[in-house]
């Protein structure tokens, strides 16, 4: 059995990436990892779909423009994920150089069928080079919907490392109580929420999840401007011709208390880090803990369909 860090250093890195290219974007997560290492972080965290970029145009194109919506979904699938590929062997590359746990999103091609679907997928990367696992966005938001299939309970899994165990809920999957609960019940220690969430409401979310959880919490959002959505991109002339950012970030980190201890930060690209101090979460659950003495299986049953067939 192997030994449990007591406590660590956990960053979360609110960056743009290099839009549209898996490549170039893969590049730059590795140097912001390198980053955070020489900083002694052991846990990285990275937006939703970091890898190449949130399609905010699904709130901007309607769906009857097909011809508009196909070329960016081309463009979309080209620069995705496949689990693995020499993306993810470079991150996992990364990871066992820089001896730290990596927390990534992806577009992920589903290539167990047709290759030319969706999925919003986080991986999990530990600190020597293995990738432990991964979890699908279980339902996409509104016009997410156009974008990604829907995962399944399949990948809601925890990972235990000598971290601790760590778990990942994506953006608004968050709001479900049910994901949630699977996340208590498996024991996460650490809940990695990537996100395109930038709201206040979800800042209040997050802090909500921590203390419910007995857990911390490391909400993760991009920051991106205009100005780097590239100009052969028609979408990009729908934005407010005033409007200098596509999404500001506010990424920060939660102890189990509920009290945001990293963060927020909006309006640039940098790097946050937090103490985690795992006893933090023992003393927290000593007056509620929803998976344990406030569990109540006898009036309550809770399960999670691993496989739909």
């Amino acid at each position: 059995m192997q030994s449990i860090a007591s406590s660590f250093t956990a960053a979360a890195v609110q960056a743009a990436p290099v839009f549209l290219n898996k490549k170039q974007t893969v590049e730059k997560a590795c140097d912001l990892i390198a980053e955070a290492a020489k900083n002694n972080a052991r846990l990285v965290v990275f937006p939703e779909v970091f890898i190449a970029g949130y399609p905010d145009w699904v709130w901007l194109i309607p769906n009857s423009q097909s011809s508009a919506l196909n070329e960016l979904y081309v463009q979309l699938v080209e620069n995705a994920v496949v689990i693995p590929d020499e993306a993810v062997e470079q991150l996992c590359k990364s990871a066992k150089q820089n001896k730290v746990h990596i927390v990534m999103g992806v577009h992920e091609r589903n290539t167990e069928a047709s290759g030319a679907s969706l999925y919003n997928t986080i991986i999990f990367i530990d600190d020597n080079g293995n990738l432990i696992g991964k979890h699908r966005k279980l339902i996409p938001t509104g016009g997410e919907r156009l974008i990604w299939a829907s995962g399944d309970g399949s990948t809601l899994e925890v990972f235990p490392t000598h971290l601790g165990k760590i778990g990942g809920l994506i953006c608004w999957e968050n709001y479900m109580p049910l994901a949630r609960y699977a996340m208590y019940q498996n024991g996460a220690q650490v809940l990695a929420t990537p996100t395109w969430d930038k709201s206040g409401n979800w800042l209040l979310s997050m802090q909500h999840i921590a203390r419910e959880g007995g857990m911390f919490v490391i909400s993760c959002c991009s920051a991106i401007r205009i100005e780097d959505i590239p100009d052969g991109l028609e979408f990009k002339s729908l934005y407010p011709s005033d409007r200098e950012w596509v999404n500001i970030g506010n990424s920060c980190i939660v102890n189990p208390f509920g009290k945001i201890i990293a963060g927020p930060v909006s309006k640039e690209e940098t790097i946050i880090y937090a103490e985690i101090h795992l006893p933090e979460i023992i003393a927290a659950k000593r007056m509620f803990d929803a998976a344990g003495h406030y569990a109540r299986p006898d009036v309550f049953q809770f399960s999670v369909r691993k496989n739909l067939h």
